[in-house]
């Protein structure tokens, strides 16, 4: 009895230890995860050693200027560590006295990442291989990405089975699955284009992919409105600005950072 009894305090000791030694994380690890923790507007160690670049670093207006403008404009502001257009009080006919901001490189292969929250009945973007042309909003030139409070403004329910909800290419493919969160939360997106393809994804999720230059996306444009506003919008150029939409709402954007993979 003595015997079995030293055998079972022996166990219960040995598993305690184990226990205790599992419930720790060896320093190494913690170590590597405190660095690779990081704030808003701040790139990983993994993302540094990728290649990743911050387009916003949360502080100014540095790498943005506005739309056919040498200066950036007054209808934004940097607050709280995002770039923030500020509502009009006029909705989209108020949009001028800010005007979209595009990036003062262009890019042609790359993955986009960054966070979007828009006010409640709000309406914004992001272009992408965009082009300035003198007195033309980027609209008229770049392929959008949609940012929308599907809620409650009334272009969730324009178009063509959802295309202008969020996430969608704005006017000529639906983002599915539908998963933007409502509004005044944070989302998040990436945009990749990589020799004419391209795909959106939203909260994780890839929401929808197509191919430029095709056949198939000429007959896609030639149904749109698209030719009304530029009868060669279609023919998407290989390079380009990203531009964010001013459309007379309160919109937030945040972590916004590319990868070029020319």
């Amino acid at each position: 009895m003595k015997k079995l009894f030293l055998i079972l305090m022996t166990a219960v000791v040995v598993a305690g230890l184990s226990s205790c030694q599992g419930g720790k994380k060896p320093a190494a690890e913690e170590k590597s995860a405190a660095v690779d923790s990081v704030g808003p507007n701040q790139l990983k160690q993994q993302e540094i050693a990728e290649g990743w670049v911050l387009l916003f670093n949360g502080q100014d207006s540095t790498g943005w200027r506005g739309n056919n403008r040498t200066d950036f404009p007054d209808g934004w502001e940097i607050v709280d560590g995002t770039l923030h257009c500020k509502a009009s009080g006029q909705g989209e006919a108020g949009a001028t006295d800010g005007g979209d901001i595009i990036t003062t490189k262009e890019y042609s292969n790359f993955r986009l990442k960054m966070e979007w929250k828009i006010s409640e009945g709000g309406n914004s973007g992001i272009f992408y291989l965009g082009k300035e042309v003198p007195e033309w909003p980027i609209y008229k030139t770049a392929p959008e990405m949609q940012v929308l409070d599907n809620a409650k403004h009334p272009d969730a329910r324009a178009g063509k089975d959802g295309n202008r909800m969020a996430g969608s290419l704005y006017d000529l493919i639906p983002a599915v699955p539908q998963n933007a969160k409502p509004a005044g939360e944070w989302n998040s997106i990436e945009i990749e284009v990589y020799k004419g393809s391209v795909w959106h994804r939203q909260n994780g999720e890839t929401v929808l992919e197509y191919h430029l230059w095709t056949e198939d996306w000429n007959k896609l444009v030639a149904g749109s409105k698209f030719p009304e506003l530029n009868p060669d919008w279609a023919n998407v150029p290989k390079s380009g600005v990203i531009a964010l939409q001013d459309h007379g709402d309160d919109v937030w954007f945040r972590n916004i950072k590319i990868l070029e993979t020319n």
